[in-house]
């Protein structure tokens, strides 16, 4: 089967498609016949080896993992004899990187044409989803979903904004926070203003023309999927014990990441009434389960920017790594 590999760090011509051997599932997990997989600001960080700080976890001179994707959807091939959630031809979507238990040597990556995936990483694909939204869903909904719920603890009738609101967090970003009971501000640029508009912000911010940091509206939360501001200027606009959520993208400094401003948001949190915080997100069944009913009743919609199909896996994480996608990159495998 073919699969998607990068042997060396670099950016996106280090990529290759390659043949890779057939998957077999453990007794706990699942074989799926992958249709759709989407590439995540992850897969950025650990095909660049960026920042060099994060090499003495990845590998000081070579990747460790070499394999690209954790988001997926497609159809089951074959369970494991312990999997009573689902059959083969169940379509599932979910989103899981690393090793399987019973297979600690199999290296996962979704971006290829099957895959073993443990059972609790997959949920029933929603009818009115296609594969190429299921895909988009898992590690950009759930980070949405735990940086609001759990580092933010929203609540119905708060100010909250959105920085980054046309990302492929962001989006999910909006609608959760409008789910919540949120009053929402989106900030984006020119050409997302109506995109954002219609997934529910109450108010969008052009980049471009305001700064939003220079208003007068006050937030309890903030979210920022970009961290293209400095700290002090995320304080002028935040309420007093108010949140700010700091989900990083691309590394700010190349060497050390986002270390200092995480030292910094730390120092912030213990010397005044705002929390600071940012966290590392785990996928996981039950928010899994949750997406998937919103999903189904519609009050999540998944934005895909743009499908591009597996051999043009080079030319869709070169769009993912200038940081303007609109959604979603979403790869779809042969054949589907």
């Amino acid at each position: 089967m073919k699969g998607a590999v990068f042997h060396r760090y670099g950016n996106a011509e280090v990529l290759e498609l390659v043949d890779l051997p057939e998957p077999t599932p453990g007794e706990n997990d699942v074989l799926v016949a992958v249709r759709a997989a989407s590439l995540n600001p992850l897969d950025w960080h650990f095909m660049t080896g960026l920042p060099y700080v994060a090499r003495l976890q990845m590998g000081l001179t070579r990747p460790r993992a070499q394999r690209v994707g954790a988001d997926l959807a497609g159809v089951v091939a074959a369970v494991g004899k312990n999997v009573s959630r689902f059959a083969p031809g169940d379509e599932v979507f979910g989103g899981y990187a690393g090793e399987t238990a019973e297979h600690p040597s199999i290296e996962l990556g979704t971006c290829a044409e099957r895959v073993c995936v443990p059972e609790n990483a997959l949920v029933p694909k929603p009818g009115n989803l296609t594969f190429e939204q299921a895909a988009a869903v898992s590690v950009a909904g759930q980070t949405a979903l735990q940086g609001l719920r759990d580092l933010g603890c929203i609540h119905s009738n708060q100010r909250v904004l959105i920085n980054g609101a046309s990302g492929g967090v962001g989006t999910f970003a909006v609608q959760l926070a409008r789910w919540f009971g949120a009053t929402v501000t989106g900030v984006c640029g020119q050409r997302n203003v109506e995109r954002v508009r219609s997934i529910g912000a109450d108010v969008v911010v052009d980049y471009t023309r305001e700064d939003f940091t220079l208003g007068e509206s006050r937030y309890d939360l903030v979210f920022d999927g970009v961290g293209n501001r400095s700290l002090g200027d995320v304080r002028r606009i935040l309420a007093p014990n108010a949140t700010y959520v700091a989900c990083f993208g691309q590394p700010e400094n190349l060497w050390f990441g986002p270390l200092p401003s995480l030292a910094s948001m730390w120092l912030r949190s213990v010397s005044g009434t705002r929390r600071w915080v940012t966290w590392e997100t785990k996928l996981n069944l039950p928010d899994h389960e949750l997406l998937a009913r919103l999903l189904e009743e519609g009050a999540v919609i998944p934005i895909v920017d743009r499908v591009y199909p597996l051999p043009d896996i080079r030319e869709a994480m070169a769009k993912l790594a200038t940081g303007h996608a609109r959604g979603k990159i979403v790869v779809s495998m042969p054949g589907s």
